[in-house]
């Protein structure tokens, strides 16, 4: 699915025969109208500044669902999952283990990982749900020797 707007997402979930509440429908704008990463706890914070009252339940059923119907796509970083739109999910995290900054790859890069794990393995990953923890350049210069 290639959703690029609040309304063609509303009308996705609509033809799907689910309600349109203000809920779903702030939680839906925040979302298409947020750059990158989106994580789940923000999205409730600004949703509630929007729609005071709305459950984080409420915010995390709705993510799933926009995952569900190929809207959003999600991956695991050290502190918690991080949603992005589909589109914008072609890449791989690198979070540092130290400080928690956080750089990404392209999939150009991890194309030559997922072409050695497919060889060497008979096993075909998905790596746009990844990443990859380690140390930044700065952590890494302040490790005693």
């Amino acid at each position: 699915m290639n959703a690029s707007s609040d309304q063609s997402v509303l009308d996705l979930l609509r033809s799907r025969g689910l309600r349109m509440t203000p809920q779903r429908r702030a939680i839906v704008t925040e979302v298409m109208a947020s750059n990158g990463h989106i994580s789940p706890a923000s999205l409730a914070e600004r949703v509630r500044a929007r729609v005071p009252g709305v459950d984080p339940s409420t915010v995390y059923r709705t993510l799933d669902l926009l995952e569900e119907v190929g809207v959003l796509s999600h991956t695991h970083l050290e502190n918690g999952p991080e949603y992005h739109r589909l589109a914008d999910s072609r890449h791989v995290h690198l979070v540092c283990s130290s400080c928690g900054s956080e750089d990404s790859l392209s999939l150009a890069e991890p194309d030559r990982l997922r072409d050695l794990v497919a060889r060497h393995h008979s096993f075909a990953p998905d790596l746009t749900h990844f990443a990859i923890s380690g140390l930044c350049r700065r952590c890494q210069g302040r490790r005693p020797r």
